[in-house]
């Protein structure tokens, strides 16, 4: 370097390049943020209008006496206003109580009939065996039957002469012919039956995917200190599955609230009233009374609870996830 280089750079120093690569990052990131919300904006606000559209509409509904027979269009209904009548009917509808007590006597014994079932299969799953791929696309083809196929098929096997009473015949070895679906104890635990069939399959992959993501080296470290089989689960795998556990009941929770179609192709809510739960209640009064405004009423209230439901689990799940973290 020549001595009039030496000169200038000692007479003019290149100043230092304070910026960081670090203090650039949240900056991108937030210029990203606004890109994205600003991308997504239309459809953002064409989801919120298709949500908040038929809810507030059902509010305005159920605050009134309206119906399709009042000779008014929905926009109307405005003059058929009773306040708050529909919901102090609902408090005394004896009825909807009843089926409501129905529907939670049906959630109360499938939900955990599905859990335990699905968990102990998903355990026996998480293990390798001849034939395992086999039997794993058998036992998920109940799920993907259509409910309504479900349904007919259950209502076939539980009548009089059907494969039921032909099977309970031969290991008794007298003719056995239970009117299934014609009694009121029986035909709810034959909907209960094939609820359990039909979405059984969804617990178990719903657990079996939990379970499979158990650490596999805390597990064999347990077993180097002695553990056996069972204090593994309970100490190790139960507690690492929490979050997917508490997933899985509350959307068996919520879609076992909302039973119909298999429900209603068996028995028809019937005898009687027998089988006749929250979902088949609001179904016949929507299209046999056409009492919409009552209706209205009711799924808003069914809507506030399951929604309390949704909340409680998040909850719970969030306080999981803390605790495993």
């Amino acid at each position: 370097m020549s001595a009039a280089t030496a000169a200038i750079s000692e007479q003019a120093p290149i100043p230092e390049d304070n910026s960081h690569p670090a203090q650039a990052k949240p900056a991108l990131r937030d210029e990203g943020a606004k890109l994205g919300f600003r991308l997504t904006l239309p459809a953002q606000i064409l989801v919120l209008f298709i949500a908040l559209f038929p809810l507030l509409m059902q509010l305005y509904i159920s605050l009134t006496d309206w119906s399709p027979l009042s000779g008014l269009g929905w926009w109307s209904a405005w003059s058929l206003w009773n306040n708050f009548a529909n919901y102090t009917d609902l408090a005394a509808d004896a009825r909807f109580w009843s089926a409501l007590k129905r529907t939670a006597i049906v959630m109360i014994v499938c939900v955990p009939a599905e859990f335990l079932l699905g968990l102990a299969l998903a355990t026996l799953f998480a293990d390798e065996f001849p034939g395992k791929r086999i039997f794993y696309s058998i036992l998920l083809m109940p799920m993907m039957v259509v409910p309504a196929v479900a349904g007919y098929m259950f209502f076939m096997l539980f009548q009089s002469g059907g494969p039921v009473n032909d099977i309970l015949s031969a290991l008794s070895g007298f003719p056995v012919t239970i009117a299934w679906l014609s009694d009121p104890t029986l035909a709810l635990i034959a909907v209960m039956l094939a609820d359990i069939w039909q979405w059984t399959p969804l617990m178990f992959l719903i657990l079996l995917a939990g379970l499979v993501g158990v650490p596999e080296d805390q597990i064999k470290a347990a077993t180097l200190l002695g553990a056996n089989p069972w204090q593994r689960f309970v100490t190790i795998v139960l507690p690492k599955m929490k979050t997917i556990i508490i997933i899985a009941l509350a959307i068996r929770v919520i879609e076992n609230f909302k039973i119909f179609d298999t429900l209603y192709i068996m028995t028809g809510g019937g005898p009687g009233v027998a089988t006749e739960t929250i979902s088949v209640y609001i179904y016949k009064l929507t299209t046999q009374d056409l009492i919409w405004g009552y209706v209205a009423a009711i799924a808003l209230a069914i809507l506030i609870v399951l929604s309390i439901a949704a909340v409680f689990a998040m909850k719970r799940m969030a306080r999981a996830r803390e605790v495993s973290a």
